[in-house]
């Protein structure tokens, strides 16, 4: 599974660069702390499966963030979900802006809460405090959000990004994604995201942003065998 660009393996990328402080290891095998995500790799050219294994069975299920990965030996898979990686380095002009305010440790109730209804992806207990988030609110409640995920050296990860039902069609999502966006590429990194393949209407919406399609990678929930 040799990398030849940062975000081939973007897990990887991440637990051995920026987010190494949130990682959990078991010799080659290294995973992110499960409060935070569930995302897992295995250093090096040859896989060493076992020790993915082991580390599984001491801390929970695992996800692969990988392209062209084997399901490994010696777990059960939990979820399969194709995806596309898109990169940005340039936003487009925004014909709107929305008033947003900067989330804390104090919203993650809510955050968990408002991903938990709308199933953006992977959102766990500690996910807000990977990176910078931001809101919307209306009459105080929180309706809005978009975030970064993955910190990796010379790039960052727009995830989270996701809308009450109720309050659609009004450009949040954009516009939050804009903001999230922009910090990242001032701070002189290019921004990523991973949308659903499936999901064509969501990706031809990130092109208008800026966002273009990179490669496909796969990303797999697994447990432990046994």
């Amino acid at each position: 599974m040799q990398a030849n660009h940062p975000l081939d393996r973007p897990a990887l990328s991440a637990l051995t660069t920026r987010q190494a402080h949130l990682a959990l290891a078991d010799g080659p095998a290294i995973r992110f702390d499960p409060g935070y995500a569930l995302f897992a790799a295995v250093r090096g050219d040859l896989a060493d499966w076992s020790a993915l294994a082991r580390l599984a069975r001491a801390t929970g299920p695992v996800a692969l963030f990988e392209t062209d990965a084997p399901e490994p030996p010696g777990f059960e898979q939990i979820d399969h979900i194709p995806c596309l990686q898109m990169t940005c380095d340039a936003l487009t002009p925004a014909r709107r802006t929305v008033d947003f305010v900067d989330l804390t440790d104090a919203d993650g109730p809510e955050m968990l809460a408002l991903a938990t209804l709308t199933r953006p992806g992977p959102f766990l207990e500690r996910t807000h405090q990977l990176g910078r988030f931001v809101g919307v609110r209306r009459e105080g409640r929180l309706v809005a959000m978009a975030g970064e995920r993955l910190n990796i050296d010379g790039h960052g990860e727009v995830s989270g990004v996701c809308t009450h039902p109720d309050w659609r069609g009004q450009g949040l999502a954009g516009g939050l994604m804009r903001i999230v966006t922009a910090g990242i590429l001032q701070r002189g990194d290019s921004a990523f995201l991973h949308a659903r393949a499936a999901h064509v209407e969501t990706i031809a919406f990130y092109e208008t942003l800026g966002f273009r399609p990179r490669m496909r990678i796969d990303y797999r929930v697994l447990a432990a065998a046994g």
